[in-house]
């Protein structure tokens, strides 16, 4: 039970607000699925960029303002609530289907996605640090793997069907029409029928003992190298999203390269992302097995089904190896973020998530470089073969050096409160 608030923290309890929130994350990944199979192939077709390295800068730039937004988002919502910067985030995709419709160059489509990775910092942090807020910590796994399977099952669909329009109409503007509708719809959502919840982390943290926050230096300091877990953690989640950079700008390069359409590629690459929906389980298994195991599967699964995709030919096997990858994803991604949630403090928790996010979302940006890097001076292949043995490097630090934090049978050491203020006095205590 929350002390704060004096009611009970747990999904059945709030049913309501929390399916609000699995709604909102699913608009997200509407949202950043409806660039997916479009985006690349508009690029290259009808805005007459030659460079693939230049066709990744949009990912250059959405991935370094989500990091960057990601680090303070957190924090914000700590301070200010997580329904103000929840309504932020949505705001600031409104202007995003004006501009891919009428963008007359490459570069405005990277200023599009600037306004993408703050939306995407901003209503994602918030979404999950909600779902964490009413779940609690007995079913963090579970708030979080719902939270991931719905927002990536969202990415899934959005490919597909701005794929589909695509293919029956044209690259634009019809596409992001959808795209459009999706956004008005979250942004009223978010502003007429979600509640605050920072008050049940705010009980959770047992504030008559602590003060509120650790100081945000010692968070960064801590979630990023000074535990060797966390450290563990925020490299995995850095190079694992160079699988997801890869989906979205090599994949659809790729494959059309090969001859596959582009109602093929948006099923291709929505597989992919479909195969995220199994978070739901895997999120809920790391609740009863911890979250260790699931995260080392995942990381070499997810390698060896990017580098399968290039060792192959074949529209079906393509789609396989897609979902395989994806399965690596679905099993590691909800448990490398649950990683911080368990071993953060509640009362500093959403910045040392924010601190995670931040390191886990520059892989966008810095795989963006590498990848564009490997098919401009390499070949397409050679994207695939760079992040599949990243990923395979990246699992072996995860095994060597990351504990298991899962409350009850965890050797991590539990997490630290912020400490007492100095002008406590002992009858405080």
């Amino acid at each position: 039970m929350s002390k704060e608030t004096g009611f009970k923290q747990g999904i059945r309890e709030h049913l309501g607000q929390f399916s609000l929130h699995v709604l909102l994350v699913f608009a997200t990944g509407l949202t950043i699925g409806s660039e997916r199979a479009v985006v690349p192939v508009l690029g290259r077709d009808v805005l007459g960029v030659e460079s693939l390295f230049v066709i990744g800068s949009f990912v250059v730039s959405f991935g370094f303002v989500k990091a960057l937004l990601n680090l303070y988002a957190g924090k914000w919502g700590e301070e200010h609530g997580r329904k103000p910067v929840l309504v932020l985030g949505w705001a600031t995709a409104l202007p995003l289907p004006i501009i891919l419709i009428f963008a007359p160059s490459w570069g405005w489509i990277t200023v599009g996605n600037i306004l993408l990775g703050i939306n995407q910092a901003l209503t994602w942090s918030m979404a999950i640090n909600a779902k964490i807020d009413l779940a609690g910590p007995e079913q963090r796994g579970l708030a979080v793997g719902i939270d991931e399977a719905f927002g990536y099952t969202g990415v899934a669909v959005g490919a597909w069907i701005t794929g589909v329009i695509a293919a029956q109409t044209s690259l634009r503007p019809e596409p992001f029409y959808f795209l459009g509708v999706v956004v008005v719809l979250a942004f009223l959502i978010s502003i007429f029928l979600v509640k605050e919840t920072v008050q049940y982390a705010h009980g959770e943290a047992d504030d008559d003992r602590y003060d509120a926050n650790l100081p945000f230096g010692e968070v960064l300091k801590r979630a990023t190298y000074g535990d060797r877990t966390l450290f563990a953690a925020a490299q995995a989640g850095h190079i694992e999203n160079f699988v997801d950079t890869l989906f979205w700008i090599a994949v659809p390069l790729y494959l059309t390269s090969q001859g596959i359409g582009i109602a093929s590629v948006g099923f291709i690459v929505g597989v992919h992302s479909a195969m995220y929906f199994l978070q739901i389980g895997t999120g809920g298994l790391a609740d009863r097995i911890g979250r260790r195991p699931p995260v080392v599967v995942g990381m070499f699964i997810a390698g060896a089904g990017v580098l399968g995709m290039v060792l192959v030919e074949g529209y079906l096997l393509w789609a396989v190896l897609a979902g395989i990858s994806g399965l690596g994803m679905a099993l590691l991604y909800p448990n490398l973020m649950t990683v911080p949630g368990d071993a953060c403090h509640p009362s500093w928790r959403a910045t040392g998530m924010g601190v995670y996010r931040m390191w886990r979302d520059s892989g966008y940006g810095v795989g963006a470089i590498l990848i564009g890097l490997s098919m401009e001076f390499v070949n397409l292949e050679a994207a695939f073969i760079v992040t599949a043995v990243l990923m395979f490097l990246s699992g072996a630090v995860v095994y060597l050096w990351m504990e298991e934090t899962h409350p009850e049978f965890g050797t991590h050491e539990p997490p630290a409160p912020a400490p007492e203020s100095p002008d406590r006095t002992a009858s405080d205590d």
